[in-house]
């Protein structure tokens, strides 16, 4: 499961959807997520890809403290 959070909205995918693998790295993620939304990779530029023990990928922006 890819769990995604997009211009305020949360999406969830399944990894065949996103034709990625969890072992792929972050910037393939990201450009398969920026592919599927048709935006621009750079869209994705200020995004982090966690990777919880169960699998699954959660892709968010970064969290600014402060």
């Amino acid at each position: 499961m890819v769990h995604v959070r997009f211009e305020g909205k949360s999406f969830d995918f399944g990894m065949r959807d996103l034709n990625i693998q969890p072992d792929d790295s972050d910037e393939k993620v990201l450009e398969r997520l920026a592919q599927h939304f048709e935006v621009g990779v750079a869209r994705f530029e200020m995004y982090v890809v966690d990777r919880p023990k169960n699998g699954n990928l959660v892709i968010r922006p970064e969290a600014v403290y402060g």
